[in-house]
């Protein structure tokens, strides 16, 4: 189980490594910045698919069955593998990226906080919070873990699902072959 949590978590984290790289460069300072959340999950939910093949290739190789347990394990494992390639991507793209990634983000939050008409004192906390993000951001052992959340609910959710799914032998069931 290690070999197949390695192998597909690998293909899974180099999946959504190089997707990011090839979009979020698109990204900045465009119109379509806004979608960039969107694009973010979707390229993850692609690379995380990696789960489901995984599951339903132990699942035949099992002879059809597997269990609820296992195969949200399996899924879990191959989630934290290429959690750990998204943080590790991130980390070489984000110093490349044009201006201050944290800077705009958190200006942009405080941006939309005053769209809203927030003012006064939940205003001033709200930047308190966001300036306490910016220095947390600016410290590896708080960026890692927060960028890792990311991608984190995402293989949790389609572990999930692959596991449900899966654990009925007659959802696509294993196709066999006989001899001609």
């Amino acid at each position: 189980m290690l070999r197949t949590i390695l192998s597909y978590g690998t293909l899974a984290g180099v999946i959504v490594g190089v997707l990011m790289a090839a979009t979020i460069p698109f990204l900045h300072n465009t119109p379509a910045e806004a979608y960039g959340m969107a694009i973010g999950y979707a390229t993850m939910l692609i690379a995380l698919s990696t789960i489901f093949v995984a599951v339903k290739r132990r699942r035949d190789a099992q002879g059809g069955i597997i269990g609820f347990w296992p195969a949200f394990a399996l899924g879990l494992g191959i989630s934290l593998v290429a959690g750990i390639f998204y943080v590790i991507a991130w980390e070489i793209i984000q110093p490349f990226l044009p201006g201050d990634f944290i800077g705009e983000f958190v200006n942009g939050a405080i941006a939309q906080q005053k769209a809203k008409g927030v003012s006064g004192k939940a205003l001033a906390d709200f930047i308190a919070q966001m300036a306490q993000l910016r220095r947390d951001y600016a410290n590896p052992l708080h960026r890692l873990p927060m960028t890792f959340t990311e991608i984190a609910p995402v293989g949790v959710l389609v572990s999930l699902v692959s596991a449900l799914l899966l654990r009925n032998r007659r959802f696509l069931p294993a196709r066999v072959t006989t001899g001609a």
